[in-house]
């Protein structure tokens, strides 16, 4: 039980939601011990390797280092949003309203923190916390528990995974930022037809209005993303 425990409690350190302040640290021990208990009839056939071994620190360093992979991938999906978020309120001239974000320890806009917060929504009602244990479970197939941590690594392949959840998190905000783009080249339109007219202060409520209601519109349609990025994401560990 101790590779298990291991790798699902290093899951637990890193990925959203369960790495969150408001999970106390002994609760998150014991969910992991009783998820690798559970666990133990779908990991038959595993290599042995005793705690007390010559083998026994690679084979710990192995279960941490794929268990943080795992949390990492998560935690990208969740940053794809906040990017469509980041990108959103750029366009909506929303960015200077940034707030403190306590589980990043790093400023966010108030776009990307609602978008990070509908996400988080979206993960627990679409089961996503159980489609990441899941993950754990079917990763022992594709990597079992041996010493090979960097060739499980390369096997991976997390970087193209980040390029494409960059280009998701663009697909996202792109019909929010196609309508504020066409609100700006009419607002410079009309200052050029009108030039009486203060374009600075009617630019902002209207971009921030028409931001808004794109925002209304579009959010119905988050989940469908969010879902193929999580499959995208599971895929990784569940694949032979």
């Amino acid at each position: 039980m101790m590779w298990p425990f291991l790798r699902i409690l290093a899951v637990f350190t890193a990925a959203p939601i369960f790495s969150s302040k408001a999970f106390p640290v002994r609760a998150r021990i014991a969910l992991a011990m009783f998820i690798a208990y559970a666990a133990q009839p779908s990991l038959q056939g595993q290599p042995i390797i005793s705690i007390t071994g010559p083998h026994a620190v690679g084979a710990i360093v192995q279960q941490v280092g794929i268990g943080l992979a795992i949390g990492f991938t998560v935690r990208l999906v969740f940053s794809a949003v906040e990017l469509a978020g980041d990108v959103v309120g750029f366009q909506m001239g929303l960015n200077f309203a940034s707030f403190f974000d306590p589980s990043l320890n790093t400023q966010s806009s108030a776009v990307a923190r609602f978008f990070g917060q509908m996400t988080a929504f979206l993960f627990v009602v679409m089961n996503g916390h159980l489609m990441v244990l899941m993950a754990v479970v079917k990763s022992f197939e594709a990597f079992p528990v041996d010493q090979n941590f960097l060739e499980a690594l390369a096997k991976m392949k997390l970087y193209s995974l980040g390029a494409d959840l960059f280009a998701s998190g663009l697909w996202i905000s792109l019909p929010m930022v196609g309508m504020l783009m066409f609100v700006n080249l009419a607002l410079g339109i009309v200052s050029r037809v009108a030039p009486q007219m203060n374009v600075f202060s009617i630019g902002f409520p209207i971009t921030l209005a028409v931001g808004l209601i794109g925002i209304t519109v579009t959010l119905p349609m988050l989940d469908q993303p969010f879902m193929a990025l999580m499959e995208r994401a599971i895929d990784i560990f569940a694949r032979k």
